[in-house]
C-alpha cells in the first residue's frame, strides 16, 4: 500500500466517523460501526489510530479543518467588506443547519459539550479550536475597524469571543426548537444592532 493510498484509507475513516459522530456523539459510537461504513477491515483501524481517544482527538482535528477552510474562504473574498464577509460565514451555515433539519448542529460545539468534562486532552484540543476561530473573527473585526465599518476604539477579541459564544448557544437552541430562528436572532442582533450600535456610538 502506497502512502497516499493509506493516507486515504486513513482520511476515508475519518469522514464515515465524523458523519457518525457528528449524529450520534462520540460515546456512542463504536469502533465497528465506523469501519463497517468505511469499508475497512479492524486491523486498518489501529494501523491508523492508537485507540478510540486517538481517534477522537484526530477526528477534533479533521473538524476543526473543515471548519476553517470555510472561515477562511468567505475571509479571502475581498469583493465583500470585512463585516461582510462575516455575515456570510454565518449565513451559510444557517442555509446548512436549515437543509439538515436542524439536526447535528456544530460538530465542534457537540464534541465540547460531551467531552470537555470528561477528557482533558479533548478539552484542551478543543479550545485551540475555539481559539483559531476566534482569531480568525478578530482578524475580520480587526478589518471592520480599519475600514470604518465599527468602532475605532472597539475591542475585537472581546466581540469576537461574544460573537462566538452566541453562535455556539444560538446552535444550541436551534436543535432543541428545531428551528434556525435562534440562529436569525443570533445574525439581527449582532449584525443590525450590536456592530450598528457600535459605528452609531462611535460617529456620535
Amino acid at each position: 500500500m502506497t502512502r497516499d493510498s493509506r493516507q486515504d484509507t486513513k482520511t476515508g475513516i475519518l469522514k464515515v466517523g465524523a458523519e457518525i459522530v457528528h449524529n450520534k456523539g462520540f460515546n456512542n459510537t463504536g469502533i465497528l460501526e465506523i469501519l463497517k461504513g468505511a469499508g475497512v477491515p479492524k486491523g486498518s483501524f489501529y494501523f491508523y489510530f492508537r485507540n478510540k481517544e486517538d481517534f477522537g482527538l484526530q477526528l477534533i482535528d479533521f473538524y476543526a479543518e473543515v471548519l476553517m477552510t470555510k472561515l477562511e474562504s468567505f475571509a479571502s473574498r475581498t469583493e465583500l467588506s470585512p463585516l461582510g464577509r462575516l455575515q456570510v460565514f454565518f449565513a451559510e451555515f444557517s442555509e446548512i443547519f436549515e437543509r439538515n433539519q436542524c439536526r447535528g448542529g456544530c460538530p465542534i460545539g457537540n464534541m465540547a459539550q460531551e467531552m470537555g468534562d470528561l477528557n482533558e486532552a479533548f478539552r484542551v484540543r478543543l479550545q485551540l479550536v475555539f481559539i483559531r476561530v476566534q482569531s480568525m473573527m478578530v482578524e475580520l473585526l480587526d478589518q471592520a475597524r480599519e475600514a470604518g465599518e465599527v468602532d475605532s476604539g472597539l475591542q475585537s477579541e472581546d466581540v469576537a469571543g461574544f460573537i462566538l459564544n452566541s453562535w455556539q448557544g444560538a446552535i444550541l437552541q436551534m436543535k432543541v426548537a428545531k428551528s434556525t430562528e435562534p440562529l436569525k436572532t443570533f445574525e439581527r442582533v449582532v449584525f443590525r444592532d450590536l456592530l450598528h450600535f457600535i459605528r452609531e456610538t462611535d460617529e456620535m
